[in-house]
């Protein structure tokens, strides 16, 4: 079954303190060649029947991102699309 994905990230202009801390630890982890981190925070929203995707933008927009700083993308997923590592 299809599902819903929305991705919700920090406004570019907005400063991610959690993504510097992390980009300055990966000199000590020997990465050099990372210039920036951005953190995010990606949902996962599974409907009852079809994927409804203007529903899950109304739900990201009014629930799960703070529009005045945050940026979101909402996608269709199919089971057998891989997105992640082991």
């Amino acid at each position: 079954m299809p599902r819903v994905v929305v991705d919700v990230m920090l406004k570019p202009e907005i400063l991610d303190p959690q993504g510097q801390a992390v980009a300055n630890a990966l000199p000590r982890l020997g990465v050099s060649d990372v210039s920036s981190v951005r953190i995010g925070r990606r949902i996962e929203i599974d409907f009852t029947g079809e994927p409804d995707l203007d529903r899950a933008r109304e739900i990201a927009d009014k629930l799960l991102a703070n529009p005045v700083i945050e940026d979101y993308t909402v996608r269709l997923v199919t089971d057998d699309a891989v997105d992640a590592h082991p």
